[in-house]
């Protein structure tokens, strides 16, 4: 379980004030849960994902997983608790293969069958990838796929996914809906997901809606996600 005691966030601009970022967020995280984060951009979804993971540090409140302070605990510690984190923008590693990064993420020495099986579910051909460089010569979306691929292989408790549509084409987004979906049914592990895409929302067992960096709204989908179609402009959430 994934707690967020009393959450805030603050960074300094260029005339030096404190700009808050996340302000006063509480949210509880249990256990095998499917959360979609939602809401306009720039409402802190992004910021509060990388506290989560430990890439930024929260100004005040605390960070409890299964009943731990991690609130201080940098990214490798918090991996090690079995937290994983998909970027928006995935990392290149120069002079490494998939086949390598695949083996990392996994924690063991794998043979190339559970290689392609990794990759086969977020849609590559393993037979094409599995002896290229983690590097520019991939697209976005090839590296978004096997990023994804890692996170499978890992298999941890807690899964982040900071908009994983982001930079990939409407075949691998509709074959990513399918990845999700499987994970949250064939395990018993927890997904966060940032997102703005109805097809991702409508897949989730609740939504947080974000906005101005504090929560404006969290509920099963079907009582949130028909007041978010209707809009921003006459969405109550983002009303003032």
């Amino acid at each position: 379980m994934l707690e967020l005691q009393n959450l805030c966030f603050q960074v300094s601009d260029d005339a030096d004030t404190q700009k808050e970022i996340i302000r006063d967020v509480s949210l509880t995280f249990e256990d095998h849960a499917f959360i979609a984060i939602t809401g306009p951009n720039g409402g802190g979804k992004s910021t509060l994902a990388k506290l989560i993971m430990g890439m930024e540090r929260p100004t005040s409140g605390r960070i409890l997983y299964n009943g731990r302070d991690i609130t201080q605990m940098n990214i490798t510690e918090r991996a090690g608790l079995g937290i994983s984190f998909a970027f928006q923008q995935p990392v290149r590693f120069k002079g490494i293969k998939v086949s390598d990064l695949i083996r990392l993420a996994a924690g063991e020495k794998i043979q190339f069958p559970s290689i392609c099986d990794y990759l086969s579910k977020v849609g590559l051909c393993a037979r094409d990838y599995v002896n290229r460089d983690v590097d520019a010569s991939l697209s976005g979306g090839e590296l978004k796929r096997i990023e994804i691929a890692t996170i499978i292989a890992r298999n941890t408790p807690l899964s982040v996914f900071d908009e994983p549509e982001a930079g990939i084409d409407l075949w691998s987004f509709n074959n990513l809906i399918q990845v999700f979906e499987e994970m949250h049914r064939e395990t018993e592990n927890s997904l966060i997901i940032i997102s703005h895409q109805e097809r991702i929302l409508n897949i989730a067992d609740e939504i947080v809606v974000l906005a101005e960096g504090a929560v404006q709204a969290r509920g099963q989908r079907k009582d949130i996600l028909p007041e978010l179609l209707k809009g921003t402009e006459s969405c109550k959430y983002f009303q003032r």
